[in-house]
């Protein structure tokens, strides 16, 4: 599976239309970057990978 790239962009293009339009403040974006950060390095890492990994397929075979 080979779909980081365009799901950060997806997922950064969410947090820009949020922080633009429905009041999302520097503070939260800082705090989403650092918990997704720190959560990368955890041992739930793999299986949060594989849950996007079924999300991804199951929308791409539609």
């Amino acid at each position: 599976m080979n779909v980081s790239v365009p799901l950060v962009a997806i997922l950064g293009a969410a947090v820009w239309v949020a922080w633009r339009y429905m009041g999302l403040r520097a503070g939260h974006i800082a705090v989403c970057l650092l918990f997704g950060f720190f959560l990368a390095a955890t041992s739930a890492a793999p299986e949060i990978r594989r849950l996007v990994a079924v999300f991804v397929e199951a929308f791409s075979q539609r």
